[in-house]
């Protein structure tokens, strides 16, 4: 969801800076457009009164200077003209003892640099005829105030549109965010989902994202009814079986079959497999259809009132410790862990002499339940034989048993390890990794 606001707040930002940009150059260029045109305005105005200012003299045409601006006398004032006839030309007194060329063509002409400061000249150039002579009339005015005018203009409005950008970025990130926080809900809520926090989405949530979260309700909805019926169902199929087979193997146990030993032997040994095969399939069968979300074993809530119920069968000379990080929860079914945690912290217990202990580490790639005793403990050389065996780890070593069969299946269901080894209490610890679930 981060990624998705920020690709759009970068998307938004962009555009608002390129847009921003063409439109900021725009105006301005329309704005320096428009100056100048105004000045034209002016200049044509001027070259005018330069025409009028045109009289008959006593050796020709000349030039009524009472008619013509004061600005034309002093030197470099910014304001210059030229006057050209067909034998000769007139130029203004401001003009020092400069040239000003004359443009090719008539019309507005900018770029010309006049003077020892470099003044920047807006020149116009317009044809007339007068008195019966063709006159041209070049009139110009330093550019240089009105562009320095103009790029302060420029740069005021380039930081006003510069705070109004931000003040803009700034409500878009926000209408952005708001925008999303539907989406930022829903996803939370689906984290939740994995962490065992709830077992449904709120419906409440905008007609965009209505069919979404209906779909996924239905399907969580869906998914618990069927995994609640399969297990139903499995447990059906084991209540039903078990006493066939408790008939079979008592039958195969009765003195009807005393002149058959070997034959009953045979019967008892396949029965007890049959038993225990189905016992375990129906266990793997009912791991494979995997926690719900909602289901999940919260620690601080569950494991003080299995550690009382233990310290209660098995007396209170035990001393029942557990050190588990608070609010921890674990992301697997809570039955299952119940199962498997009851399972290894009873063993533990008839085993101990007198401290069971259970330890929860959380880490980087998932979590370590440790199970610590002060018993008698299995042998280096006899722990990796039991655990490479495939039946009950109580069947397999004497003297300490440890009942664990159902323990490995949801162990290996989960795709942890399990491992025996050295407590530092003394007696055995049993180490089991369960890998971190993948979480939205």
């Amino acid at each position: 969801m981060k990624s998705i606001q920020a690709r759009l707040s970068l998307g938004l930002v962009g555009v608002l800076i390129v847009v921003g940009l063409v439109l900021a150059q725009l105006s301005l260029w329309l704005f320096e457009v428009g100056l100048q045109r105004y000045l034209e305005a002016g200049l044509r105005k001027e070259s005018e009164n330069l025409l009028v200012a045109l009289v008959h003299g006593q050796s020709g045409i000349e030039l009524d200077e009472r008619r013509i601006s004061s600005a034309y006398q002093r030197p470099f004032s910014g304001y210059y003209f030229r006057i050209d006839f067909d034998d000769g030309h007139w130029r203004s007194r401001s003009l020092w003892d400069m040239d000003m060329p004359r443009p090719d063509t008539p019309g507005l002409h900018a770029g010309l640099q006049l003077g020892p400061e470099g003044q920047q000249l807006l020149m116009l150039r317009a044809d007339y005829r007068r008195l019966g002579r063709a006159i041209s009339i070049s009139v110009a005015q330093d550019y240089t105030p009105v562009r320095d005018g103009f790029r302060r203009i420029q740069q005021i409005g380039l930081g006003i549109g510069l705070i109004a950008l931000l003040i803009i970025l700034v409500l878009q990130r926000l209408t952005v965010k708001r925008s999303l926080r539907p989406l930022e809900r829903t996803r939370e809520q689906i984290a939740q989902l994995q962490r065992g926090q709830r077992s449904q989405l709120d419906s409440e949530v905008p007609s965009e994202l209505e069919p979404l979260v209906a779909q996924i309700n239905h399907l969580l909805a869906h998914t618990e009814d069927s995994l609640r019926r399969s297990r139903n169902a499995l447990g059906n199929l084991g209540h039903a079986l078990k006493t066939p087979l408790a008939v079979l193997i008592s039958l195969a146990s009765s003195e009807q079959l005393k002149d058959l030993p070997d034959v009953r032997e045979q019967l008892r040994e396949q029965l007890e497999q049959i038993q225990q095969r189905l016992s375990r399939e129906l266990n793997r069968a009912r791991l494979a259809g995997d926690a719900l979300p909602g289901a999940h074993f919260a620690c601080d809530k569950e494991l003080p009132s299995l550690l009382s119920t233990l310290g209660i069968i098995h007396g209170e000379h035990l001393l029942l410790a557990h050190e588990v990080p608070a609010g921890l929860s674990l992301p697997w079914d809570r039955e299952d862990l119940l199962e498997m945690l009851g399972n290894l912290l009873d063993n533990a217990c008839k085993w101990a002499d007198s401290e069971v202990r259970l330890s929860i580490e959380e880490c980087p790639v998932g979590y370590r339940l440790l199970v610590d005793d002060d018993g008698p403990g299995i042998p280096e050389t006899s722990r990796n034989e039991v655990l490479e065996r495939g039946a009950r780890l109580d069947e397999q070593v004497d003297g300490h048993g440890l009942g664990l069969g159902i323990v490995r299946d949801i162990v290996d269901a989960w795709g942890g390890q399990m491992a025996l080894l050295e407590s530092p209490l003394g007696g055995l610890r049993v180490s089991i990794e369960l890998p971190r679930r993948v979480r939205a």
